[in-house]
């Protein structure tokens, strides 16, 4: 049985398992390598919990792909309020991007959407991203924070995978969500490292004050469930440009012995494989498997 098991982020839900499988393993190792642990684990140990055909259309003949989705499909609410949030943190990373506020948008509005598409389309994260799969990725976050049934088919994808052998679980973008509810719903597991990347774990009101369990209010910042026992090490790596990431430090709301690092992607500030090469990526996993 896998001793790692992996959960993808948002925008694979065309992939599968084993494509997402060769992408994660070559990365993985190259991470261990880097933390001179380069024999800490095999191909074997391997495994990704998918849960990304939930999101996936039903295909039909003559049609295919996402939805084509426009500016006028963001929805008010939620979905405007994510898309303004990843707008104003690409500001405040990169001088190019004009924000939210010079562009003259200071609430959500029904120009808001397509003001804020049009800035992030000159973004180095969401550069070369059709409009439509920006879209879509906005949907697939609040789908899966307001769709009872598929969040919990989503997290029962990573309980299958996780094993009374698996001793660490990677976790990338919209899948720490996923795997940080999956982890809480099973109490008494063997899990050792909680490795999340680009999280979008701490941001207020959106993600955060959504999770299940509900985090609880003590008059200071909120304070969220521990997902695991006394022996779990939880290490959370962000990019500063990755706007999916929109909190860096976790610690205040998931505790002090979180430990959260800041990581450098170049120009794929939220890529897996990016988060996945780098040294403290390798060497959580590594002290996971010792």
């Amino acid at each position: 049985m896998a001793r790692v098991v992996g959960v993808h982020g948002i925008g694979k839900q065309r992939l599968g398992e084993d494509t997402l499988r060769k992408e994660w393993q070559p990365a993985i190792l190259d991470g261990l390598r880097r933390a001179g642990a380069g024999t800490a684990m095999t191909e074997s140990d391997l495994t990704m919990a998918f849960y990304g055909d939930l999101f996936r259309p039903a295909g039909r003949y003559l049609d295919a792909g996402d939805p084509p989705y426009t500016a006028a499909d963001v929805e008010p609410g939620f979905e405007q309020e994510l898309l303004l949030a990843w707008w104003q943190a690409a500001a405040d990373s990169d001088p190019t991007v004009v924000p939210p506020r010079q562009a003259g948008t200071l609430v959500a509005t029904p120009g808001a959407a397509q003001a804020a598409l049009r800035a992030l389309s000159g973004y180095r994260f969401f550069a070369g991203l059709a409009l439509r799969a920006m879209v879509f990725d906005l949907k697939q976050v609040h789908r899966y924070l307001t769709d009872p049934d598929l969040r919990a088919q989503a997290r029962q994808r990573v309980l299958d995978a996780v094993t009374e052998d698996t001793r660490v679980v990677v976790a990338h973008s919209l899948g720490s969500v996923v795997a940080y509810e999956a982890l809480c719903a099973r109490p008494g597991h063997r899990v050792r490292a909680l490795i999340t990347l680009g999280s979008p774990l701490g941001i207020p009101h959106l993600i955060l004050h959504r999770l299940q369990p509900a985090p609880v209010d003590l008059g200071g910042p909120v304070q969220a469930v521990w997902p695991g026992g006394d022996h779990l090490v939880w290490t959370n790596l962000a990019d500063e440009g990755d706007v999916v990431a929109l909190v860096k430090d976790l610690r205040p709301h998931f505790g002090r012995r979180l430990r959260s690092a800041v990581v450098h992607n170049g120009s794929h500030a939220h890529d897996a494989t990016a988060y996945l090469t780098d040294k403290l990526c390798g060497r959580a996993l590594a002290d996971g498997l010792a």
